[in-house]
C-alpha cells in the first residue's frame, strides 16, 4: 500500500518550497548560528595560524549558514584569505547564495568557487583529476539524507582534511521527535535511492566502527506546524510533506499511516501548544570530526 508514496526529493521544486517554509517556521537556524559563534570559536586549532584557509560547504543551499561560518573563521583568522568551494546542485539556491554574497559587505577576503553539483559529482571529479588539495574546514548541513552512499561520502570528505582540519556534520539527533516519526512509520518506505532516514546514531556508529574520534553536540529548536492540522490547508500540506519527506503525503498516504503520523505530531512528548499554536520540538546533532 505504501509503495504508492513518493519521496519529496523526487520533485525538487516541492522540496525547496518545503525547505523555505521550514526556515520560516523553525528556530533551528538560530540554534545553529549560536553553535557556530560559540562552539566553533572554541575550536581555535582550525587553520592553526595559516594565512590561507580552504573551506568546502557541501549542500550549501542559499548560503546563510556558510556566511555565518566564514564570519566566524574571519574573526579567528582576521588576516587570512579563504577559498570557499560551494557545492550545491540547485540553480535556484546557488543564485540566492550569489545574491546574498553580492549584498553582504566585507567578503573581499573570500574567493568563491561555485560548483553546481551533487556531493558525489564533486567526489568523482576530484578523484578523476587526482586533486591533492587539503582542506581546513568542511561542513555538511542536513545533506546525508540525500546522497547515494552516506558512508562513502563521509569517508571521501574526511580524506580531504589536513592535519588540523575539521569536518562538521549536521544531522537530526536520535532524540529528535522528527526521527521518532520516521522510525515509527516511514523507515520502511523504499526511498533509499532518493532519501535515507538517517540520524546521529547512524553516523556515530559508522565513525565508531572506523575508530574515528569526534565530538557531538545537541541543539534544541522548535517548528510551528499549526496548519498541518487544518485539512486542506496549502501551507500545512507543504509542511507535512517536508516533515515526512513524502510528496503529497496528506493526499497519498493510507489513512492508518496518516492518522499515526498526525497523532505523533501532536503528542505532548513531542511538542507544545503556545498561544494556540502547535510547536513541534526538534533536536539537531552537530558532529565534529
Amino acid at each position: 500500500m505504501t509503495s504508492q508514496l513518493k519521496s519529496l526529493i523526487s520533485d525538487y521544486s516541492k522540496y525547496l518550497r518545503g525547505h523555505s517554509i521550514f526556515l520560516e517556521r523553525s528556530s533551528q537556524f538560530r540554534s545553529v548560528k549560536e553553535f557556530i559563534h560559540n562552539e566553533l570559536r572554541a575550536l581555535n586549532c582550525i587553520g592553526n595560524g595559516k594565512s590561507h584557509l580552504n573551506v568546502i560547504g557541501v549542500g550549501s543551499g542559499t548560503g546563510i549558514v556558510d556566511l555565518e561560518i566564514l564570519s566566524e573563521l574571519h574573526l579567528m583568522h582576521p588576516s587570512a584569505t579563504v577559498a570557499q568551494e560551494v557545492v550545491e546542485p540547485s540553480t535556484e539556491q546557488l543564485e540566492k547564495y550569489q545574491a546574498l554574497v553580492a549584498k553582504t559587505p566585507g567578503l573581499d577576503y573570500v574567493k568563491f568557487n561555485w560548483n553546481k553539483k551533487y556531493a558525489e559529482e564533486i567526489e568523482d571529479e576530484w578523484k578523476e583529476k587526482k586533486m591533492t588539495k587539503t582542506v581546513d574546514f568542511i561542513h555538511m548541513f542536513q545533506v546525508l539524507y540525500y546522497v547515494k552512499d552516506p558512508e562513502a561520502t563521509i569517508s571521501f570528505f574526511r580524506s580531504l582534511l589536513n592535519k588540523n582540519g575539521k569536518l562538521v556534520i549536521c544531522i537530526l539527533s536520535d532524540a529528535s521527535p522528527w526521527v521518532k516519526v520516521w522510525q515509527a512509520y516511514l523507515t520502511g518506505l523504499n526511498f533509499k535511492k532518493e532519501h535515507h532516514f538517517l540520524s546521529s546514531g547512524d553516523v556515530k556508529r559508522l565513525l565508531d566502527s572506523e575508530g574515528v574520534s569526534y565530538q557531538s553536540y545537541e541543539l534544541q529548536s522548535q517548528m510551528d506546524i499549526t496548519e498541518c492540522f487544518t485539512e486542506g490547508d496549502e501551507k500545512g500540506e507543504v509542511i507535512l510533506d517536508f516533515l515526512t519527506q513524502v510528496l503529497h503525503f496528506s493526499k497519498t498516504a493510507p489513512p492508518e499511516l496518516k492518522a499515526g503520523v498526525m497523532e505523533l505530531l501532536c503528542h505532548p512528548d513531542y511538542g507544545t501548544e503556545i498561544d494556540g499554536r502547535v510547536m513541534f520540538n526538534d533536536v539537531t546533532a552537530m558532529i565534529i570530526i
